[in-house]
Formats: structure tokens, C-alpha cells, sequence
């Protein structure tokens, strides 16, 4: 196929890709299907027919891997924080702390213990395994996630508020386990392996961590007071209504922390949860989420499309049954018995308790993490390949396990509280 003939099927494919997104989230509502499911499997099946299809190799082309899954969990990042009802406080976010401060280190020292004990590898890259794959996701867990902001906090069930605030929290609190990992790969043969730990405890997690919670804070302060309370009407954009706010929001919050040496995911969701407590029963948050919901939807499609390309055409070949194990235990295993151990007595009822244990999705999150890391160490070159591939097992095995058992455990849950779900 000629050079042009490839670009016009790739504007056909965007196109067709863009309805779909549109259109297949009401398709699907109500049955036991998602969205990601429907991509991810698009992506496999056009790779697999004898047609040229853009293929994305995550080895050779990591830096636009990284910064697409980034610019994907950032807008996510956004929407999550907007739409939770819940003011921030330490017994109304009781089931969220639990599963930040017990269930996410657990499970990144279990599923190392894993993959050490079942692959056989080295202290650093089973590390890094264990913790691109170890924090939920908020790109991918519509079914499970908050709705559109609402004005009464009593909206929010615990099992959608707890995965919601906990996705949009742990993207930003599982960076210094990645850049323990990196620190660690760089201890040389022979060397201290506890010289980092100090610089990584100090820096790493109480520093940057403090500086994003701080920037995220700030930012969502001055953009609220611009928002709802400005003097020149043209600043207060409340009035005006232009949903597109929210990615420069986005942006301000995550280049503005980046640059200070923070966590930008962290900030991103801080800015946004400022800025709905600026306001909190004000219109102009649903339009702010509406917006980034649907850039978020058009991101996912082409990623999710991508993922099954690139599973098809060689990640595939790449996967040992060993690494299939790991993503299999983590997701049937080890989040669900860690996440549910983590949160009895927080008042949650014992259903809720399990569903929320066992719907930690895995997803666009743990790609980011995983570029990152190959783009500030070649120590994990020698594992690339598995590292890659069972890091895109996980991901399809979430998408298309949680995705088939959403719908119809959320319903349940939503029948037996008296509720039902809103239409989309």
C-alpha cells in the first residue's frame, strides 16, 4: 500500500473509530460489554486480516508511547477528581485511604514476591513489574467509576466513590515506587543495595509526593477563585461555559508541577478536586467533565486500538506462561485478597467490600509507567520484551474480565441498594 493510500485509511479509521466512540458507550449500557473491549479487540482483528495496519512497537517507539498514555491518564485524571461529590476528609474517604496506604503497597510486595519466585527474575525488574501493574486505573473504569458531578453527596455509592478516588489518587502515589525501581536497577554489582533508600524515601516519595499534593492545591485555588469568583467577567469563566477550560486547567496543574519536580498525576487530581470544593454545586462542573470525558473516550479508543495491534502482531510472542501467571494472580488473586483485607471496618457493607476489592482495573496507566522507566534506565533492557508483553496481557486480561463483569455486578448492587444506574 502506497505512502498515501496508509494515510487516507488512517483518517478513515480515526473517523470510524471517533463514531464509535460516540455511539457504542449507549450501545453497550446495560450489558455485559464495554467500550475498551470493543477497541481492543478491533485492534486485534484488523492486525490479524491481510490489510496494513499502523503498528505501534512500545521498544522501538517509547517516547510516543509515553507521552500518549500520559496526555490520556492526565485528562482522566482531571475528569475523575471533577466529578466526586464527596468533600476530602479523613472519615468520608476512609475506604480510598485504606486501599492507598495497605492494599497498593501489598500488592506491589506480593507481586514482586511473584514474579521473583515464578519468573525467576532479578530484585529490579520484578519490581518494576510489580509496580507499573500494582495502581488501578481511571482511564478505563467507566462502569465502576463516578458519574457526572452531581450537587448531594449522597449520590455516590462507596464501591464507585472508593474506585474513583482511589484510581485517581494511586497513579500519582505508585511514582516513587517506579523510580525505586530505576534506583535500584542502578546500584552497581557489588555496591550498596540500601544506599539509595534514604535519597528515595526523603526525595522521591515524601518531596515530590508533598510538592504535588501543594502545587495540586495552589492551582486549584487560583483556577476556582478565576472561575467562580473573578471580577472581570471575561475571567470568570463559570458564565461562559467553554468545557475546553478543563485541559488548560490540566495542563497549568501537571507542566506547572512537573517543572517544581513533583508528581504531576497527583497535582492534576488535587486541581480538580480544589476546584469542585470552590463551588461545589455549580453547572460548570459537568460541563468541565463532560468535555474531558470525551476527550478522554477519543484517547482510549486509538490507545486500546493500538494495545491490539501491537498484542497481535508481537507482544504475544513474547509471553511466557510464566508472565501470563503473573497477570492472572494479580488480578484473580492478589488485588482482590489485599484490597478486601484492607478495607474491613470502613463501614462499607460486605458486598460492597468485595466488589470493590475485585474491580481493581489495570490499564493505560501502567503503559506510561513502564516508557517512563525504560526512558530513564537500560538496566531493564534484558527483560523489555517480557516486561512488555506480560504488562499488555494484564491490561487486555483486565479490559475484557472487569468489562464482561461490570455491568452486571454494578446492576445487581444498584438493585438491591433500591437505585439504578443514570443512562448515559
Amino acid at each position: 500500500m502506497s505512502r498515501v493510500m496508509l494515510s487516507d485509511a488512517v483518517y478513515l479509521a480515526m473517523g470510524i473509530g471517533a463514531l464509535g466512540a460516540a455511539v457504542l458507550p449507549r450501545l453497550v449500557f446495560r450489558r455485559p460489554l464495554s467500550m475498551p473491549m470493543v477497541f481492543l479487540t478491533a485492534g486485534m482483528l484488523a492486525a490479524a486480516l491481510p490489510v496494513t495496519v499502523p503498528v505501534v512497537d512500545p521498544g522501538r517507539e517509547r517516547l510516543w508511547v509515553e507521552h500518549a498514555t500520559e496526555l490520556c491518564v492526565i485528562v482522566s485524571l482531571m475528569g475523575a477528581g471533577l466529578a466526586l461529590n464527596r468533600a476530602v476528609g479523613w472519615r468520608r474517604w476512609m475506604g480510598p485511604w485504606r486501599l492507598l496506604g495497605i492494599a497498593l503497597p501489598l500488592t506491589i510486595a506480593a507481586t514482586v514476591a511473584l514474579a521473583v519466585s515464578v519468573l525467576g527474575w532479578p530484585l529490579a525488574p520484578a519490581l518494576l513489574l510489580a509496580t507499573v501493574l500494582s495502581p488501578t486505573d481511571p482511564v478505563l473504569a467507566a462502569e465502576v467509576r463516578v458519574g457526572e458531578p452531581t450537587d448531594a453527596e449522597d449520590d455516590e455509592d462507596d464501591v464507585r466513590f472508593s474506585l474513583t478516588a482511589e484510581a485517581g489518587l494511586n497513579d500519582g502515589l505508585a511514582f516513587p515506587f517506579v523510580l525505586a525501581a530505576v534506583a535500584f536497577a542502578a546500584v552497581p554489582v557489588g555496591g550498596s543495595a540500601t544506599g539509595w533508600i534514604g535519597q528515595w524515601f526523603l526525595v522521591d516519595l515524601l518531596a515530590r509526593a508533598g510538592i504535588g499534593i501543594a502545587a495540586g492545591v495552589v492551582a486549584g485555588r487560583l483556577l476556582g477563585l478565576m472561575f467562580f469568583r473573578a471580577r472581570p467577567s471575561a475571567l470568570r469563566l463559570s458564565e461562559h461555559m467553554e468545557g475546553f477550560v478543563a485541559l488548560g486547567a490540566t495542563f497549568v496543574a501537571y507542566g506547572a508541577t512537573e517543572l517544581l519536580h513533583g508528581y504531576g498525576f497527583l497535582a492534576v487530581f488535587v486541581t480538580a478536586c480544589t476546584i469542585r470544593a470552590a463551588e461545589r454545586s455549580h453547572g460548570y462542573h459537568k460541563v468541565l467533565h463532560e468535555f474531558t470525558e470525551q476527550i478522554e473516550r477519543l484517547l482510549t479508543v486509538f490507545l486500546l486500538f493500538v494495545l491490539g495491534a501491537y498484542l497481535v502482531t508481537g507482544g504475544f510472542s513474547h509471553l511466557t506462561w510464566r508472565g501470563a501467571a503473573i497477570g492472572l494472580l494479580l488480578i484473580l488473586v492478589v488485588r482482590p485478597l489485599v484490597a478486601w483485607a484492607s478495607l474491613l471496618r470502613t463501614g462499607s457493607g460486605p458486598r460492597e467490600r468485595v466488589v470493590t476489592a475485585v474491580f481493581g482495573i489495570r490499564g493505560i496507566g501502567s503503559l506510561f509507567y513502564l516508557a517512563y522507566a525504560f526512558g530513564h534506565s537500560d538496566r531493564f533492557d534484558a527483560h523489555a520484551d517480557e516486561l512488555w508483553a506480560a504488562t499488555a496481557f494484564t491490561v487486555l486480561l483486565s479490559v475484557f474480565l472487569h468489562g464482561v463483569a461490570a455491568t452486571p455486578v454494578i446492576r445487581c448492587l444498584d438493585q438491591r441498594r433500591g437505585s439504578s444506574p443514570t443512562p448515559l
